[in-house]
C-alpha cells in the first residue's frame, strides 16, 4: 500500500514539474514574440518601410515616456484614468450581481424585465455617451458612468443565466432540510456560479477600460483617454502608441490581479 502511495506523489511531483516547465517554455516563447514584434517594428521604422510619422517607432515611444515622467503629465492622467477605471470597474460588477441576483429572486420580475434587458444589451452603448455627459454633466461621474453602463448589463446576463443553470437538486436538497430561500442562495447558487463570476470580472476589466476611455474622448481634458485625443489633433502619433501602451499594461495588471484572486479563493 505504501509503495503504491509512493508511486502516486512520485507521478504527481512529475506532473507538477512538467506543468512549470511548460509554463515557463510558454513564457519564454510569449518574449520572444514580443521582442521580435518591436524589433521589426524598429527596423522598419528606420528604414521608412512603414511611415514613421504615422506609426513612430519603440525607441520614440520609450523616449516619450520618459519625458512624460520626468515632466509628471503622464502620472498625472495615468492616475485620473486608472481611478476612473476601477470604479467603473467594481461599481459595475457588484451592480450587475444585484440585479442579477434580484432577478433569480423574484422569475416574476425577471419575466418582465427580460425583454429590456436583451433590447439594452443590443443597443450601442457607446452611443448613449453624450446623453450620459449631458445629465450628469461632464466630470468624473460622467466618465464612470460610461464605463458602468457597457459593463453592467452583460454582468447581470452573464451571471443571471449561470444562477439559473445551478442543478435544482441542490436546492431541493437543500430546502427538504428546511433552509430559506436566502439560505438556498448562499450555500448553493453563489458557490456553483462563483466561476462564471470571475470569468465575468475577467471581462469587465476589458470593458470597464474601453467605457472609460470613450468617456474620457467626449468630455474629458485629463486622462490617457484625452492623451490620445490630444496625440491624433496634434498629429503626434507617438504620444497615441504611449498612451494605448500604458493602457495594455495597466489592462493587464488589472487581469492578473483578479486571476490572482480566483487561484487564492480557490485554493481557500
Amino acid at each position: 500500500m505504501n509503495e503504491n502511495r509512493n508511486k502516486i506523489e512520485l507521478l504527481h511531483q512529475n506532473y507538477l514539474q512538467s506543468l512549470k516547465i511548460e509554463k515557463r517554455w510558454v513564457r519564454f516563447y510569449q518574449l520572444i514574440i514580443l521582442a521580435f514584434v518591436f524589433a521589426s517594428w524598429e527596423l522598419l521604422s528606420r528604414m521608412q518601410w512603414i511611415d514613421p510619422l504615422i506609426f513612430s517607432s519603440p525607441n520614440k515611444i520609450w523616449k516619450l515616456f520618459f519625458e512624460k515622467i520626468q515632466d509628471g503629465s503622464l502620472a498625472a492622467n495615468l492616475g485620473v484614468t486608472l481611478t476612473e477605471t476601477v470604479a467603473s470597474f467594481i461599481i459595475a460588477t457588484a451592480l450587475g450581481v444585484i440585479i442579477a441576483a434580484l432577478l433569480w429572486w423574484s422569475p416574476m420580475l425577471s419575466n418582465i424585465l427580460d425583454p429590456y434587458l436583451v433590447i439594452f444589451n443590443a443597443m450601442p452603448k457607446v452611443a448613449l455617451g453624450p446623453v450620459i455627459i449631458v445629465a450628469l454633466s461632464p466630470g468624473y461621474t460622467s466618465i464612470i458612468a460610461n464605463g458602468v453602463i457597457i459593463c453592467v448589463i452583460i454582468t447581470a446576463i452573464v451571471v443571471y443565466t449561470s444562477f439559473k443553470e445551478v442543478d435544482p437538486n441542490y436546492l431541493k436538497v437543500l430546502q427538504t432540510f428546511g433552509a430559506t430561500r436566502f439560505q438556498c442562495f448562499k450555500e448553493a447558487i453563489i458557490p456553483a456560479s462563483f466561476p462564471t463570476i470571475i470569468s465575468t470580472l475577467k471581462v469587465n476589466v476589458g470593458l470597464s477600460w474601453v467605457g472609460v476611455i470613450v468617456g474620457e474622448f467626449l468630455v474629458s481634458s485629463r486622462g490617457l483617454g484625452y492623451m490620445i485625443i490630444y496625440g491624433f489633433q496634434v498629429f503626434n502619433f507617438t504620444l497615441v502608441f504611449l498612451s494605448l501602451f500604458v493602457i495594455a499594461v495597466l489592462a493587464t495588471v488589472m487581469y492578473q490581479l483578479v486571476d490572482l484572486l480566483e487561484k487564492k479563493l480557490i485554493k481557500e
